[in-house]
């Protein structure tokens, strides 16, 4: 339990981590973001895959097919519909000054506000391999979302800033985000522990929620900018170290 305490912590401060390089780092290079947030979604893919819908194919059984699929698409829809109801939250968080530009703000403060939502099934989908026993795939999960979280912490500072938010209430919304995270950590660790029978379909659910994220935002967000190419193969070498790494520690 201590080991899910720490991790979780982990995960939610990868987030506070990327915040504060991008307070230090203002006005990063869209090809340097595009760079590590596909590197971040090869690690998340290779996560995704090993461990999430490889085990959940090997703890469903008979049926581990039917469960995984059923699963997979059940996750992928719950973050579509979540995206649906993302709410506008520039009333709450708000800019100090008058000038800042409003429908600007506006469309930030949806992109951290998708980013602090989606955060809750990663921090799930890192509780769910600790619950299924086993500490090597569950670290490797962790750490594919850790490391996609301080990207994700760094390109939300700029945006702010730029839109006139402070730079305490900038720093506050990045932790809120990683919070998240650990709550979501932490509910998938107990949900699947008092219900090992549930185990199958909440990794593969899990893992639905990782490939919804990458391929719905990390890949066109990361080619949308003319580093496509590099942005290619960042997404392949950290694809490879994940693998190897699940070798290695396999």
């Amino acid at each position: 339990m201590n080991l899910v305490l720490l991790t979780a912590a982990g995960v939610g401060g990868a987030t506070v981590f990327g915040a504060l390089i991008g307070f230090i780092f203002k006005k990063l290079s869209h090809k340097f973001s595009d760079i590590v947030l596909s590197f971040a979604a090869g690690v998340m893919l290779a996560a995704a895959i090993l461990g999430l819908v490889m085990p959940s194919l090997e703890y469903g059984g008979k049926f581990g097919i039917v469960i995984t699929v059923a699963g997979i698409f059940a996750g992928a829809l719950c973050l579509n519909l979540i995206d649906k109801l993302v709410p506008h939250l520039h009333k709450l968080v708000g800019g100090d000054s008058e000038q800042h530009n409003n429908a600007n703000l506006s469309k930030v403060l949806l992109f951290v506000t998708a980013i602090a939502i989606h955060n809750l099934p990663e921090g799930i989908a890192a509780g769910v391999g600790f619950g299924s026993g086993n500490i090597s795939q569950a670290l490797i999960i962790a750490g594919g979302i850790a490391l996609q979280n301080i990207p994700e912490g760094m390109v939300i500072i700029g945006p702010m800033l730029a839109a006139g938010v402070t730079q305490k209430k900038t720093f506050i919304c990045a932790m809120l985000t990683g919070f998240v995270e650990v709550l979501g950590t932490l509910l998938g660790y107990f949900a699947v522990s008092m219900a090992s029978a549930i185990l199958p379909f909440a990794l593969a659910f899990a893992g639905g929620t990782m490939l919804y994220v990458i391929s719905d935002e990390m890949i066109p967000e990361t080619h949308a900018h003319g580093s496509q190419r590099s942005a290619t193969y960042a997404l392949l070498i950290g694809f490879c170290i994940m693998l190897i790494t699940d070798v290695v520690l396999g």
